[in-house]
């Protein structure tokens, strides 16, 4: 392992981005000077800032450092596609501890990259320090969109359609494995040590949670995806949301961003929220009522927009989404329509990390 002191603040930069060659005209000049250079002569520019905290927004126990840097990156692009934008660069702030080497940061940034090269972004600069109190890291994305077409959370009207990509709830059912076989793990470990079994701590070395089956809800949490894919089908039949948001805090949290922004109400449906086999499988399991594990569970990274009415049969033939309900009047309030037709009214119960 190499000491991350031996290269310094300016070394290590330069070794986890030599290499990084640009791709997008707009970065006139990227990692190597004082400032990245990036020039938008014609576009309205995107900025998207997010911090991730050791211990509030990730666990080192059961996310490997790769992961977690193509994590990092995706949920920041994730954000430059709900504004209808393309994401062009990225700058990279990581404060470290003395348990990670420079072979760590290696495996962090093939993460970050992985992520990058897959939509095209150029890494264009960022900043190294030390922690005392765990790994922290924070990611500037920057897109571009025209004028015209930037979509906000603020234009949804009265009849437009809901729709959302992808299935929900799978992140949060991930999450809440992992959690699980954590909480296993260091049980057997406490009564090791009480019992001072030397033989069973090394056996707990090789600990092995068995998530046969449950793939997916893994992916969903470790590895997510921004939905480029969905944007770019959008824009090839002329589809122009009437506002976007992507699913970071939950799908009630989310569409009550939109509500309360643009002036309106909602109904959707809970018999046409997309949830996975597993997420449903993995919910009873675990005796948590699956509608509410999508409705609040966050982190899916999906994509909810709304549409004119009158775009009807264009959502229809879109892969992968699906049209959850509709916009209503104000007044009409937030509601959920359950499978038995009864209404409920629907509450914020996301994810909030400034709560105690």
């Amino acid at each position: 392992m190499t000491d991350i002191a031996k290269l310094g603040e300016f070394g290590l930069i330069r070794h986890l981005t030599e290499g990084i060659k640009t791709k997008n005209k707009s970065t006139a000049y990227g990692v190597g000077d004082d400032c990245a250079v990036m020039h938008y002569p014609d576009t309205e520019v995107l900025v998207t800032t997010d911090m991730l905290m050791e211990g509030v927004h990730f666990d080192l126990t059961y996310i490997d450092l790769e992961h977690l840097g193509y994590k990092s990156a995706m949920v920041n692009i994730s954000d430059i596609f709900a504004m209808n934008g393309t994401p062009r660069q990225m700058t990279v702030s990581v404060a470290i501890d003395k348990r990670l080497c420079v072979e760590d940061m290696e495996t962090f940034y093939s993460g970050l990259r992985m992520a990058c090269d897959k939509w095209g972004v150029d890494i264009v600069g960022g900043d190294t320090t030390s922690s005392y109190t765990g790994m922290a890291i924070s990611i500037t994305c920057i897109g571009e969109c025209p004028k015209d077409e930037i979509v906000y959370r603020n234009g949804a009207r009265d009849t437009d359609l809901i729709c959302v990509s992808g299935d929900l709830g799978a992140a949060y059912m991930g999450l809440q494995l992992l959690e699980r076989e954590k909480s296993v793990y260091y049980q057997q470990v406490d009564e090791a040590r009480k019992k001072n079994d030397k033989h069973a701590l090394e056996q707990l070395s090789d600990f092995q949670p068995d998530f046969a089956g449950k793939e997916y809800l893994l992916q969903r949490q470790l590895q997510p995806e921004a939905r480029g894919d969905i944007l770019q089908q959008i824009r090839r039949l002329n589809i122009r949301p009437t506002a976007m948001m992507d699913i970071s805090d939950g799908l009630s949290s989310e569409l009550m961003h939109i509500c309360k922004q643009s002036g309106c109400g909602c109904r959707i449906y809970e018999k046409n929220i997309p949830i996975d086999y597993q997420t449903a499988l993995m919910a009873e399991e675990l005796n948590m009522n699956v509608t509410t594990c999508a409705l609040n569970g966050g982190e899916d990274y999906e994509l909810l927009f709304t549409v004119p009415i009158g775009d009807h049969e264009k959502i229809e033939q879109l892969e992968g989404v699906k049209l959850i309900g509709h916009i209503t009047k104000k007044e009409l309030g937030q509601m959920l329509v359950a499978r038995d037709n009864t209404e409920f009214e629907l509450r914020a119960q996301g994810w909030n990390p400034l709560k105690g």
